[in-house]
């Protein structure tokens, strides 16, 4: 995101690119966001295109030159793309190689060879939650479905006491846990620590996940009793390998990112001194860039290697995996210049003059907001991505803890009700063979208790912390 410090904006050390009064800025928010929403919902537009058109409309009607706004948006844009987008691309290239190689079909088998019964549906959510720390939702979604029909119809369970806690670990880690893009850009936009959060984030996805998943999908089985769909479940990529990865091995491999970025923020705790030589190699193998770049280099071997591919396989297989994820660099990129927009527009020094005066705490009203934009957008990246811009100046004067709750507060937010508006919605639909009002029983009221009991872990550590 933007490269200019919290403190300069906290100061009013940026000329804003208008002098509009407060309420002619909470107008033009409202207008930017409300034309986002309406191209994205009702014109079905590309978000790229509904967030760079809301950046103008914004700019516009706060009365900005509109030569400004557009330096604006492509300098946010621009930075966005300069600070997540490598780290993206690494996360995709590492989840391609993940299913790909068979890896992932190899830590599926090896945990429900070991689950049975009652087990089963926790068995489920460890599956999702590992294998979602390195993909997107959606890949998440479309690798773990064969393995939730295989399991429901071989033991004969309800399709959402196995599908529920699969979702729920996949959507937690999508929502809270960096290397995924949304919290990603919102440690950005915050300054928050990476490692700091990524520690915090895990403390409070497993509770979540727990309530969310298995203990939820008791509820929703009876809700919505309904059996697997009589459907053919596709192939999966260690059908035609011949051989596959070790269990050891890729479970190694995956993890290896988050063990560097985790020792990275310990190292940061226990030395705490920039010029120390040991602190300043965990700096280097720690960031996330480099974190990532070694899980993708270590994955060629244990799980290209291991699967016997060729040089050439491997490099389809990279070249394959970057090509799916250029919507979401745009949208990524866009949402960082209509965050870039709002910023220069002064709006973020508004909602710090507003809220002097407000009792609420600036978590709950990161959270909301974000809730807010999720309802009216579905998309939990818009919704993060905007969130967190317009929070922003609100961590100036936060600690390292606070900043990262503040994050993990708008992650939260962002995952509220999933409901029509929602790509992921109509995904779940469609695999599980849903009607709209059942896909709304389980898989909305999931998403609001990952929300609800997200945000209320998060505002129970800024108590203690």
């Amino acid at each position: 995101m933007t490269r200019l410090s919290v403190e300069m904006l906290a100061a009013d050390a940026v000329e804003p690119i208008t002098s509009a009064g407060h309420a002619q800025l909470g107008v033009a928010v409202l207008a930017g966001i409300a034309v986002i929403v309406l191209l994205i919902t009702q014109f079905k537009l590309h978000a790229f295109l509904a967030l760079t058109i809301g950046s103008l409309a914004l700019g516009a009607v706060a009365g900005a030159p509109l030569d400004k706004v557009i330096v604006s948006f492509t300098t946010g844009l621009g930075s966005t793309v300069a600070g997540v987008g490598v780290l993206i691309a690494l996360g995709a290239i590492l989840g391609k190689l993940l299913a790909d190689s068979g890896g992932a079909d190899q830590i599926v088998d090896t945990i429900l060879a070991k689950a049975g019964g009652r087990g089963m549906p926790w068995a489920m959510v460890l599956i999702a939650s590992v294998i979602g720390l390195p993909l997107f939702f959606e890949v998440g979604i479309v690798l773990l479905i064969p393995v939730v029909l295989m399991v429901a119809k071989r033991g004969n369970y309800s399709l959402m006491r196995i599908g529920i806690p699969a979702l729920a670990g996949l959507s937690v880690m999508h929502g809270l846990i960096p290397p995924h893009p949304g919290p990603l850009v919102a440690i950005d936009a915050v300054k928050a620590n990476l490692g700091v959060t990524l520690a915090l984030g895990v403390l409070v996805a497993i509770p979540t996940v727990i309530i969310a998943g298995p203990v939820f999908s008791r509820y929703a089985a009876r809700w919505v009793d309904v059996p697997a769909p009589d459907r053919m479940v596709p192939a999966r990529a260690s059908e035609e390998l011949e051989k596959r990865p070790g269990f050891g091995a890729t479970l190694a491999t995956m993890l290896l990112p988050v063990v560097l970025m985790l020792s990275k923020a310990l190292v940061d705790i226990v030395v705490d001194d920039p010029a120390h030589k040991v602190q300043r190699v965990f700096d280097v193998i720690g960031s996330p860039l480099i974190a990532l770049l070694a899980a993708v280099i270590v994955g060629m071997f244990t799980l290209g290697r291991a699967a016997g591919f060729t040089k050439e396989r491997l490099s389809t297989t990279v070249e394959k995996s970057l090509a799916p994820i250029a919507g979401i660099l745009l949208i990524v990129g866009a949402g960082g210049g209509f965050k870039q927009t709002l910023i220069d527009a002064g709006v973020g020094q508004m909602i710090l003059d507003i809220s002097k005066d407000w009792s609420i705490p600036a978590l709950l009203l990161a959270w909301l907001i974000a809730v807010a934009i999720r309802l009216a957008t579905g998309s939990a990246t818009v919704a993060t991505i905007s969130a967190a811009g317009l929070v922003a100046p609100l961590a100036a004067d936060m600690s390292t803890a606070h900043t990262s709750l503040l994050v993990l507060a708008i992650g939260a937010g962002s995952l509220f009700f999933s409901h029509v508006n929602d790509a992921g919605f109509w995904l779940v639909k469609e695999y599980f063979g849903l009607s709209v009002g059942q896909t709304v029983k389980t898989w909305s009221v999931m998403e609001t208790i990952i929300s609800v009991v997200a945000g209320g872990l998060v505002l129970l550590l800024s108590l203690v912390i």
